[in-house]
């Protein structure tokens, strides 16, 4: 069902997967190609916003947010899964794993490389202000408009 809470939460969550995206472009080395990385993580941000946090405010302050880090919690994650499999397939492209087995466990491997990079503390504080600030703006927007 659509609701305020929803809209708001879903667009807090996509700017601020926007924002971290481009952050993390940063911290990378220059010579790194990133397509339509920005893009595929301001997308999961607006689905994390919509399914995580929109359904679940209106419960209260503290709740808000909780739910708004469990949402910045799952952008990261799916998002640091995506990319992993992202990059596995590129790599899988090149012949560099012997089976599916291994392509599969390389996603794993890949995502711990890529959460290596975001241990930062910019990066943190930058999510933790966007999980607390979408999480309050759900909730007042589903105190507001029902």
């Amino acid at each position: 069902m659509f609701t305020a809470a929803r809209l708001i939460a879903a667009l807090c969550l996509a700017g601020f997967g926007y924002l971290g995206s481009e952050y993390v472009k940063t911290l990378m080395p220059q010579s790194t190609a990133f397509g339509i990385f920005t893009y595929v993580n301001t997308v999961l941000g607006f689905l994390c916003g919509w399914i995580i946090v929109g359904p679940r405010a209106g419960r209260g302050t503290a709740a808000a947010v909780s739910h708004g880090i469990t949402g910045a919690v799952a952008l990261i994650l799916w998002a640091l899964l995506g990319q992993a499999a992202n990059e596995m397939v590129r790599l899988a492209l090149r012949h560099r794993y012997h089976s599916p087995l291994e392509a599969l466990a390389a996603v794993f491997e890949i995502a711990v490389e890529f959460g290596a990079v975001l241990l930062d503390p910019g990066f943190f504080l930058l999510m933790a202000v966007g999980a607390v600030v979408t999480g309050l703006l759900s909730e007042t927007a589903a105190r507001h408009w029902r």
